[in-house]
């Protein structure tokens, strides 16, 4: 680790960190004891993780953090045998499990797990650098962090505390899920970022809350984006900028999108390499988004496979689904799952929508769906949702079978099944 890189990331040491009701610094967060290197630091709270990133930035520890939840027994063993200590942080205290096996540590290396969509978690690599993507000055401001620790988007906001002065913290821990906007509203949060089912699950809870937060910057990413969370917000906050980012572990931040609508220009398809704005080089083979990026993980150089689905509406590029869940095929037909959803939550009262396949005599598959009502906007049919979805998509693309539920369903990464 070089003592520029190292200067760089301490540059938001007095940056304003409020953590489990404390409001610190950077540079006054508790301090972890020596960490062996390589380390995993497996973290049960947001003060933690921010201590190890901190022990990162100063060491060069070859780190990865996640939460205990999401690294399992037979992950912990694979991580030994692949020459990391595995550190159960618990503020001052942690235990050490060594590592089994014995390497050259990768100073100054950052390894993230992916979220698993493909199936079991992998690392790819990184560094503060590489995860550093907003580069430009920013204004002042307090930003949300609602994230899992230790996933990509965590890092992104992570990052810009790091790297930039004036750039505060409000780590949200799950348990305060679901009184956030307070917390923000109290801490003064002007930027937010979040998956669209941590924003719906925020509208559907209590908007009059959310309203009350002084929100100048709104950022969703991590699942599809439908132009009518986009619209929702957009009412919520008329004089916020609304972004929404396309990334990865694997290519980083890749798409950035801040003109209100759902998709991103087909004008930026193809378009050639700019290495001074190190914009990445986008791409469809088939029905597959495909990325070159400046910002990829170790390893991962040239044209990357990113697994999802995308379709052309209009002049946009709308990123719908993952290939193998996205396509449904009815009777020979095929209808994107996607695009059924959108249909689904551009109804005024659907606060949220999964649109899946199901079987079906003679035809195969049948679209089905699960939704979750607005309760303040009257009472609604599976029939009303049927002729709502027959008024705007072809006859085999309509919910033939559709499942209210109560609430909107968010896993720990804030994402939900869709």
């Amino acid at each position: 680790m070089t003592a520029q890189r190292r200067s760089t990331a301490l540059i938001g040491d007095d940056n304003t960190v409020v953590v489990g009701g404390k409001k610190l610094t950077w540079r006054t967060l508790h301090k972890l004891p020596q960490l062996p290197s390589p380390a995993a630091v497996l973290v049960d709270n947001g003060a933690d993780a921010l201590a190890a990133v901190r022990h990162h930035a100063v060491h060069g520890t070859e780190l990865l953090v996640a939460t205990s939840s999401r690294v399992d027994l037979a992950m912990r063993e694979e991580l030994g045998e692949s020459g990391f200590a595995v550190v159960i942080a618990n503020g001052d205290e942690h235990s050490v499990t060594p590592t089994r096996l014995k390497r050259v540590e990768e100073s100054g290396r950052v390894w993230l797990l992916t979220s698993g969509s493909t199936g079991r978690p992998k690392r790819i690599g990184h560094t503060l650098e590489s995860l550093t993507t907003v580069r430009g000055k920013q204004q002042p401001r307090t930003w949300l962090v609602p994230y899992s620790p230790g996933t990509y988007a965590w890092w992104q906001v992570i990052t810009i505390s790091l790297t930039q002065a004036d750039q505060g913290l409000v780590v949200i821990e799950p348990s305060e899920l679901e009184t956030w906007p307070q917390i923000a509203a109290e801490y003064g949060v002007t930027a937010a970022s979040g998956t669209p089912t941590f924003w719906r699950q925020t509208i559907f809870r209590d908007s009059e809350a959310l309203s009350k937060v002084p929100l100048e910057q709104i950022t969703l990413g991590g699942e599809p984006v439908d132009q009518a969370i986009l619209d929702q917000l957009a009412e919520l906050f008329p004089n916020a900028r609304i972004s929404w980012i396309y990334a990865s572990s694997e290519v980083g931040a890749s798409i950035v999108v801040h003109d209100g609508k759902a998709g991103f220009p087909k004008a930026w398809l193809d378009r050639d390499p700019d290495p001074e704005s190190e914009r990445p080089v986008l791409s469809v083979d088939g029905d597959e988004l495909v990325i070159a990026s400046p910002h990829h993980g170790a390893g991962l150089e040239g044209a990357h496979r990113t697994g999802d689905r995308v379709e052309f509406v209009d002049e946009r590029v709308l990123i719908t689904g993952r290939l193998d869940t996205d396509e449904i095929n009815v009777g020979g037909s095929k209808v994107s799952a996607g695009l059924v959803r959108n249909v689904l939550m551009a109804h005024p009262a659907v606060a949220w929508a999964r649109v899946f396949a199901r079987k079906a005599p003679l035809v195969g598959r049948m679209v089905a769906a699960e939704v979750v009502l607005n309760p303040d906007l009257g009472p609604v049919t599976d029939a009303d949702l049927v002729q709502w979805c027959t008024n705007r998509l072809p006859d085999y693309g309509v919910p033939r079978r559709i499942r209210f539920l109560a609430e909107i369903p968010q896993k720990e990464t804030l994402k939900s099944d869709v």
